[in-house]
């Protein structure tokens, strides 16, 4: 009696195991193509393509491109970020086991709600920077301080004598009397030039100082 219901319950497993097995494709094809934007005909960089027959996906590159293997009648699922996701069926007539295509995709429309990263791990923390902060001491305003006509002339009232300087006002002289060579001399009272330099130092406090 024991080896009969052994006997029965082998039998009955056997048959199931034979039924759950899935049937064998064909053959296998290798699906490769590129995913792009149906207006603009973009590429679409790091779509997911999903096949949901048999769990498996891969992503595409920088470029669009992509490729996967599947069976036909395989249900391929396109998903890019901005993008709605679409499906496509391998056909089940395909002779050959390369396939290559070009998928669109359209651009989703819905609007999502903007997300705000900040660099504060909590609200807390956020208050605490906050009440430290010192709004008025940023890159550029230290900068413009710092390059500010009374910087600029205190820093020089307190430089020493240089030769290189003293060498260039003596060029300067020396390419005057050339330029006015056999002439009169240039009169500054007269040169928009010299004003708008004398204007220029008036205003940033360089006279004052000195």
């Amino acid at each position: 009696m024991k080896a009969v219901v052994f006997l029965s319950m082998f039998l009955i497993s056997f048959a199931f195991v034979g039924q759950t097995k899935p049937p064998e494709n064909p053959f296998i094809i290798q699906i490769s193509g590129k995913a792009v934007d149906e207006v603009s005909l973009i590429e679409i960089p790091y779509v997911t393509v999903w096949n949901r027959t048999i769990n498996k996906g891969v992503l595409s590159d920088e470029f669009g491109f992509f490729t996967i293997v599947a069976y036909p009648g395989d249900s391929l699922i396109f998903h890019g970020f901005g993008y709605v996701k679409s499906t496509f069926v391998v056909p089940d007539t395909l002779k050959d086991n390369r396939y290559s295509m070009v998928h669109l995709l359209q651009v989703d429309a819905v609007t999502k709600r903007e997300i705000v990263i900040y660099p504060w791990s909590s609200k807390k923390e956020f208050e605490q920077y906050f009440l430290n902060m010192r709004p008025y001491e940023d890159a550029i305003r230290r900068a413009q301080k710092e390059l500010s006509g009374e910087s600029l002339a205190f820093a020089a009232a307190r430089l020493g004598n240089d030769p290189s300087l003293a060498y260039g006002n003596l060029e300067n002289q020396r390419y005057s009397k050339l330029y006015t060579n056999g002439q009169l001399p240039v009169n500054n009272l007269l040169n928009p030039l010299a004003w708008s330099r004398l204007i220029r130092e008036i205003k940033e406090g360089r006279l004052s100082r000195q």
